[in-house]
């Protein structure tokens, strides 16, 4: 399987499940299958309520989870510096481990966007303790970037977006790629 390196050397395979509308009672299962069919990417979000279903399937795989990318979205809800750190840890004791590859900020909120950055702050945070392999965000637009960097140390490795033949975003695809981030 093909793989991607982020800004930050870490490398992501190009192929994933995502686990988005996934029935709790489903995805463990699901995930399971997709680890003993080869995917070695899974991507949940707290919002989708499966996060401890995704930890089951992959303990029941019997994988090694060092060799599964696992990936997960905080919540505008958990915005906030210490809100942020705790969400971590609830996702981080529903899936069942103590680090995740990847932690993206779900979306911005441009009306409080002082939320948006102390909760990136956390994700640095926890990047720096080794929690993390890589941070980032998603759905966020050239000029939320660029708000986000001014108070931030830490380029975001990816910028989870819609993309698609009918929706490219050519403006979002060229500022991420001029800041090395991974649309």
């Amino acid at each position: 399987m093909n793989n991607l390196t982020l800004n930050n050397g870490v490398t992501l395979p190009t192929l994933g499940l995502g686990v988005f509308q996934s029935a709790p009672e489903e995805t463990a299962a699901a995930v399971e299958t997709a680890l003993h069919v080869g995917y070695r990417h899974i991507d949940t979000a707290a919002a989708y309520g499966n996060e401890r279903e995704v930890g089951e399937g992959l303990r029941r795989s019997g994988v090694d989870r060092d060799d599964v990318f696992l990936e997960t979205k905080i919540w505008p809800t958990d915005y906030g510096y210490e809100k942020t750190l705790h969400a971590f840890e609830k996702s981080a004791g529903k899936l069942g481990v103590d680090t995740l590859d990847l932690l993206i900020l779900h979306q911005p909120i441009p009306s409080r966007f002082e939320n948006t950055i102390a909760a990136f702050k956390a994700l640095e945070t926890l990047l720096a303790d080794g929690r993390v392999r890589a941070i980032g965000v998603s759905n966020f637009m050239p000029h939320h970037l660029d708000r986000l960097l001014q108070q931030t140390h830490v380029v975001p490795a990816v910028n989870q977006v819609e993309l698609h033949p009918y929706f490219t975003q050519p403006d979002v695809q060229q500022a991420d790629a001029a800041l090395g981030i991974l649309t």
